[in-house]
């Protein structure tokens, strides 16, 4: 597998939530494959510090491992950069200036210097829009000369942040408590007490 088809590989469960243990696996291959990157390529400084925080917000360090600690923004940066297309990456720009334009007028001050309850008062806000927008559009019966609505910008977060998070060895292990290789040996059956039972 080269780093193209497995960055499609990721993308692709981030938009289907493809979820089987088979496709799991693939995911954590395709995923170490790619985590090579040197840094952060798309996301600014500021964007980089507002998904870090809106991710340990869905994904907090427990007894488990969070989402910065499984590496989630380096992994949505890569996404971001390497697979969405101009106008995507735009649009998740966009989203993420959404976020602290939010923050000023509620808090008059940026998500990041925002309290852990007005940051969730923000994303209780985004996410209530991110359900409207999804029962929109089950329900939309697209008149002639409308366009269908965009992908919902925080829909299209959590999916990143999940994805990234259940495909890092943190998440697997420790979350999941998913093992490639089993916690034991069971070796084969003696093929002479089949042959008996049979008799």
């Amino acid at each position: 597998m080269n780093r193209r088809e497995a960055l499609r590989l990721l993308a692709t469960a981030t938009a289907l939530g493809l979820e089987t243990p088979k496709v799991f696996a693939i995911l954590r291959d395709a995923r170490a494959l790619v985590q090579t990157q040197p840094g952060r390529r798309t996301l600014s400084p500021d964007q980089n510090e507002i998904v870090t925080a809106i991710a340990d917000m869905i994904i907090p360090r427990t007894e488990t491992p969070g989402a910065t600690d499984a590496g989630v923004p380096a992994f949505i940066d890569l996404i971001v950069t390497e697979w969405f297309t101009d106008e995507q990456r735009t649009r998740f720009r966009e989203g993420l200036a959404d976020i602290d334009v939010r923050a000023h007028h509620r808090f008059t001050k940026g998500f990041v210097e925002c309290s852990p309850a007005q940051q969730a008062e923000i994303l209780t806000e985004v996410g209530a829009q991110m359900l409207a927008d999804a029962e929109a559009t089950k329900r939309q019966t697209e008149p002639a000369g409308e366009t269908k609505p965009r992908d919902n910008f925080y829909q299209t977060l959590r999916s990143l942040i999940l994805t990234g998070y259940y495909t890092s060895e943190a998440g697997a292990t420790a979350e999941l408590n998913y093992h490639i290789i089993p916690d034991r040996f069971d070796s084969c059956a003696d093929s002479r007490a089949g042959k008996e039972a049979n008799r």
